[in-house]
């Protein structure tokens, strides 16, 4: 049985409700247009949803979860979401990073409290993150924008020199222990890149930045919540949004002036009539993606037992036994292996926020990046690292559910092969998402234009891809 068709008339559709599709309705309907957004799930949010994955009554975030590029997304920071239900949780430390010794070192709000320790490198990390994160406020525009001239350039250059360097030149330069290297290590990981390549100290520049300057704050009731109040707000406005509608020709899109994609290139692709040239489609075609990642959920009968304080204090804990175990384990997965001992992203919700679970129950999560399109089940040395760390965790654990890159293709085909960051972001693609382009939001087609994590700043739920591609679309057509 075929869907309905909608008769009625648009200025703008956009096509996909994740942060990025959403935000993109949300600033063409302010600017006074009549907008639609078409979704092809029952559930709006793309990769951003929550929902029960183990037992009933605990709440686990499938896709997205710890929001610090959200909270301080410059779009989202224009938007009243507050009053439309959205409450911010902000752990004491921002992300904890175990060490070899059973030990752990964590960061703080406080860049001198982080620093404190550091060791012998307390007076190196002050020396870098003190400037950067006192100049955020005038770059962060123009580092979450496609490649331009920036507001204030000198404070983009020194940021942009550091930010180049592969995470181990800058850690090498900056740091003599172990400690300090590891914990940017952590944070540098994220890029799902090997921490030897070009611009993969960015991902950890940035994400200690901000949690320098706004911690790393997840949204009371899970990370749909977020999704909640961008919809209810967009609502207000006078936006429609359609779930339950899938565009596979461009037949199904209602009568519209433009539109907007809240795919990756892949997605696109497969979308018949959308009279994209032959150069443009072949250009897209070779749009490569990252690591993908392996993540289970666990419901829990108590909190996970780690040795260190600071782990137990902390949101998010990345788990990895110094800063070699890190960088080989980053190294293996975009070589096609799985490292016996991998790096691995644990959070921890639950422990701030007792909406998630059941009373004294709990409830956690973590990945290791694994390479992509990979199925090799991670259960046991994703458990076995945490248990290094928390002796007696595996006892606690009532229910687990898993996702291997197939399984998280499934719940949102933006990942594809379980890419979490709508495409690799190395040196080639990390200003240049999808392709090479003056405006890398505009497709071949005058009419149509990409807003997803596939084009720039790329991944990250903070809507800047879709407030970008309609500033652009905007500015060409209205």
């Amino acid at each position: 049985m075929g869907q309905d068709k909608i008769e009625e008339k648009y200025d703008a559709v956009i096509v996909g409700s994740g942060a990025n599709g959403i935000s993109a309705a949300i600033h063409l309907q302010q600017k006074g247009l009549k907008t639609l957004i078409l979704e092809k799930n029952s559930d709006p949010g793309g990769a951003t949803r929550s929902g029960q994955l183990t037992l009933p009554g605990y709440v686990h975030d499938i896709g997205s979860a710890v929001l610090p590029m959200s909270y301080s997304s410059p779009f989202f920071q224009t938007l009243p979401l507050e009053k439309y239900g959205l409450e911010w949780i902000f752990p004491e430390i921002a992300f904890a990073q175990t060490l070899e010794n059973g030990e752990a070192v964590g960061c703080y709000r406080d860049i001198s409290k982080t620093a404190a320790n550091l060791g012998k490198d307390k007076e190196a990390y002050e020396d870098l993150m003190n400037p950067l994160v006192s100049n955020w406020a005038k770059i962060d525009e123009d580092i979450l924008s496609p490649f331009g001239i920036p507001s204030h350039p000198l404070q983009f250059l020194k940021f942009g020199i550091k930010a180049i360097l592969p995470a181990k030149t800058l850690v090498n330069h900056y740091f003599k222990e172990d400690k300090a290297k590891s914990l940017f290590y952590g944070a540098a990981a994220h890029s799902t890149l090997p921490l030897t390549n070009l611009a993969s100290s960015s991902f950890g520049l940035v994400l200690s930045i901000m949690a320098h300057i706004n911690g790393w704050p997840f949204p009371k009731h899970g990370a749909s919540a977020i999704i909640k109040a961008l919809l209810a707000y967009y609502e207000d406005l006078g936006g429609k949004i359609h779930c339950n509608y899938t565009v596979k020709d461009a037949k199904n899109i209602p009568n519209s002036k433009i539109q907007l994609f809240d795919l990756t290139p892949r997605q696109l692709l497969k979308i018949e009539g959308l009279n994209l040239g032959n150069t443009y489609q072949k250009r897209l075609s070779k749009f490569t993606y990252g690591s993908g990642v392996f993540k289970i959920d666990w419901a829990l009968n108590h909190p996970i037992p780690f040795n260190s304080a600071i782990c137990r204090r902390a949101g998010t804990v990345h788990i990895g036994y110094g800063s070699e175990e890190i960088e080989h384990s980053e190294a293996l997965s975009a070589k096609g292996k799985i490292a016996e001992h991998p790096y691995i992203l644990l959070v921890q919700p639950s422990i701030f926020d007792s909406s998630r679970a059941p009373e004294e129950k709990h409830t956690a999560w973590a990945y290791c990046h694994v390479p992509n399109g990979s199925t090799f089940d991670c259960t046991k040395i994703i458990e076995d690292q945490i248990e290094k760390a928390a002796p007696g965790f595996k006892k606690s654990i009532l229910k687990r559910s898993t996702m291997n890159t197939s399984d998280l293709e499934v719940f949102n085909p933006n990942l594809v092969g379980g890419d979490i960051n709508g495409g690799r972001q190395d040196i080639t693609q990390l200003f240049t998402r999808p392709i090479a382009k003056i405006s890398p939001y505009k497709t071949s087609n005058n009419n149509i234009y990409l807003c997803s994590s596939s084009t720039p700043p790329g991944g990250g739920v903070h809507g800047m891809a879709g407030f970008n591609a309609a500033k652009q679309a905007f500015k060409d057509h209205f």
